[in-house]
This record gives structure tokens, C-alpha cells and sequence, in this order.
């Protein structure tokens, strides 16, 4: 799943998106596309440089995982927000540095 070399020095690089939209909570990537969901949710403010780096990263990833290692878990579209949510939520929770932005008055 290389950049196409059409598009390769072009400010206007496509989606890897291939609308098989399910993520591998084993690794954290669509087994469509091979993105994270903070690349797919970040894709239409990205600059052409940033998306052609995650394009690079892709050919690993498929090759990595060529076989889903379990069940994978579908989202749609309108569930991102809900799910980038989700993910945000449970970096803050594990927090260690004793700055707690969550906590209420102790």
C-alpha cells in the first residue's frame, strides 16, 4: 500500500482509506487502512508532509499484522469523536506525574 508515485511530491495526497473501518485493539490500527485513530481523526487538518509520513509507515504495519491476532472492533464514523474521547481520557487516567488535571479539590 505505497503513496501512489503520481501523488508523491503532490500537496493533495489521498486517504488511505479503504471503508474497512475496524480496529485492532492489539495494536491500535484499522485493519483497512493500517492508521491509528489519531492519524484517521487528524488526516483532513494534516499537512501533505504529515500525511505522506503516515503513508510510509503503512507498507510496516500491513506487513506486521498481516493477520488480525484478534477480534477486531468496527467504528463508524460518527463514533470518532466518541472514541478519540475515550482514548484521551485513559492517557490522563494513568498519569504519574502527580499533576492530575482530572482530580477535584482534595
Amino acid at each position: 500500500m505505497p503513496l501512489p508515485r503520481s501523488v508523491a511530491a503532490s500537496d493533495d495526497v489521498p486517504s488511505p482509506c479503504t471503508n474497512i473501518c475496524r480496529m485492532n485493539p492489539a495494536t491500535g490500527w484499522c485493519s483497512g487502512c493500517w492508521r491509528t485513530l489519531a492519524e484517521i481523526a487528524a488526516w483532513s487538518t494534516m499537512a501533505a508532509d504529515d500525511k505522506r509520513h503516515v503513508w510510509s509507515l503503512l507498507p510496516a504495519r500491513r506487513a506486521e499484522h498481516t493477520e488480525p491476532p484478534v477480534m477486531h472492533r468496527r467504528v463508524r464514523a460518527n463514533e470518532v469523536d466518541a472514541v478519540r474521547a475515550e482514548v484521551v481520557g485513559s492517557h490522563d487516567d494513568n498519569r504519574t506525574d502527580g499533576n492530575d488535571s482530572n482530580a477535584g479539590p482534595r
